[in-house]
């Protein structure tokens, strides 16, 4: 009967709520203990309690693990050598005063398609302070773009951890959500961040810290990689599946030439490649040792430990859903309420993004719950739904999000102006995208 099994997932997504919210454990442990609620009161029998999350588990790691920890490694070296200073140093050098918020927004929307949201955040941070200081602005009218820059590539742009496990989940094509992706983000950093920034700042107009400091680059003194270099690297796996969709999307990737751009825009493949010439160009062609060289990249892995362990689980508890059927359940239940499924996928993320406060717990769970629906849909409204869940993950950040406190306790704001900026930055963020999301799909 549709009413246990619906039963079951609300016990799941029940446990996993009040786990992490009440009572602050690790959301590795509560995505596995609501695996395990769910299973048992969809009657699954107490031997297999966790077959389908061990399973769910090794096929996630397998796939997304691996373009997470490249990902990771890309973005230790473009850090370590100073090659995300450079691409900011270079923009800025160029920007007159007063296109400086616009500045910050590219910046972050450069620099943060190889990196993660958090380290995005401690490089530019200190950029944006020593900005405002200089051209004596206030702090958020270059902050609240740069946040935007950041937030916008984590919840729609892989390889960031949420779009490449909705892409896992849904079988979506990489290529043709990276390139939808980027087109949904433009907009959206451009009308949370500049043109937001712009208003906020009358209502939080505070002076930037002078206490913030960057860390984590290159020695004083030390040799630097060319803006060229440094460029090269962040858009080179981006270029190579761009350039692997369009050639599946124009049929030729039946010839010689056309099934090269396939194998290399793969995106194991692609970041194996970025991976390899981001050690060249950001390591042993600044005179790194190949122990330097080693010891950054493995540097790399003890971050992302944790981001690898949550989305893992997620893949665990999005194969129990599925395999129990709860999730056929729930996805014929949108049906039925004649809901869009495009709009149903980002409703269910902000839901679970308000109860945890954790967007990938949020795309997960999302994703494990449309992942039937999206069967039906083409390849384009497939990445479409990607980006539905990932603009919903990131809806109203609030003080169940560890988000929330960071930008809070760099900014220097209290509670209030934190919720007048940076939560409503990210809720006109994910309307926006979910905006852009829509208005796609009537010509796609």
């Amino acid at each position: 009967m549709p009413v246990p099994l619906i039963l079951a997932a609300l016990g799941g997504i029940a446990t996993i709520v009040v786990l992490i919210v009440w009572l602050k454990v690790h959301p590795f442990l509560a995505l596995m203990a609501g695996s395990g609620v769910m299973a048992v009161c969809a009657g699954v029998p107490y031997a297999d309690l966790f077959a389908s999350f061990t399973t769910g588990l090794g096929s996630t790691l397998s796939g997304v693990g691996l373009l997470i920890i490249l990902g990771s490694i890309i973005g230790t070296l473009l850090v370590a050598s100073g090659g995300a200073d450079v691409i900011v140093d270079t923009i800025l050098a160029r920007t007159p005063l007063q296109r400086l918020p616009w500045a910050m927004a590219l910046i972050a929307f450069v620099v943060g398609i190889p990196l993660f949201f958090e380290v995005g955040v401690v490089i530019l941070i200190p950029v944006v302070m020593f900005a405002a200081r200089r051209a004596k602005l206030p702090v958020i009218l270059l902050g609240i773009p740069a946040l935007a820059g950041l937030s916008a590539l984590h919840g729609l742009v892989p390889p960031h951890p949420g779009p490449l496990i909705a892409i896992d989940a849904l079988e979506a094509n990489l290529g043709l959500t990276l390139g939808l992706g980027l087109l949904v983000a433009i907009p959206c950093v451009i009308i949370a961040g500049p043109v937001l920034g712009r208003i906020m700042a009358t209502w939080v107009p505070i002076e930037a810290r002078a206490d913030v400091l960057g860390s984590g680059g290159p020695a004083q003194g030390a040799k630097r990689p060319g803006f060229g270099a440094s460029l090269s690297v962040v858009l080179l796996p981006v270029v190579l599946m761009l350039a692997r969709t369009v050639v599946e999307m124009t049929g030729m990737d039946k010839t010689p030439a056309g099934e090269a751009v396939v194998f290399v825009g793969t995106p194991l493949i692609a970041l194996s490649i970025t991976t390899v010439v981001a050690m060249v160009a950001l390591g042993f062609a600044l005179s790194k040792t190949r122990e330097e060289v080693s010891k950054l990249v493995g540097s790399s892995f003890g971050p992302i430990a944790g981001i690898l362990l949550i989305v893992g689980a997620g893949g665990g508890f999005k194969q129990t859903l599925v395999d129990s059927g709860i999730a056929d359940v729930i996805a014929k239940g949108l049906v039925d309420a004649a809901l869009p499924p495009l709009f149903a996928g980002w409703l269910v993320a902000v839901l679970i993004r308000l109860a945890t406060g954790s967007a990938t717990v949020a795309t997960i769970t999302a994703s494990g719950i449309m992942a039937p629906l999206a069967a039906g849909l083409s390849p384009t409204h497939t990445a479409l739904m990607v980006l539905a869940i990932g603009a919903g993950s990131v809806f109203l950040s609030h003080v169940n999000d560890a988000g929330f406190w960071m930008v809070k306790e760099y900014f220097g704001m209290s509670v209030g102006q934190t919720f007048k900026t940076w939560s409503l930055m990210e809720t006109v963020l994910s309307v926006t995208g979910l905006a852009g999301v829509m208005l796609l799909s009537l010509v796609v």
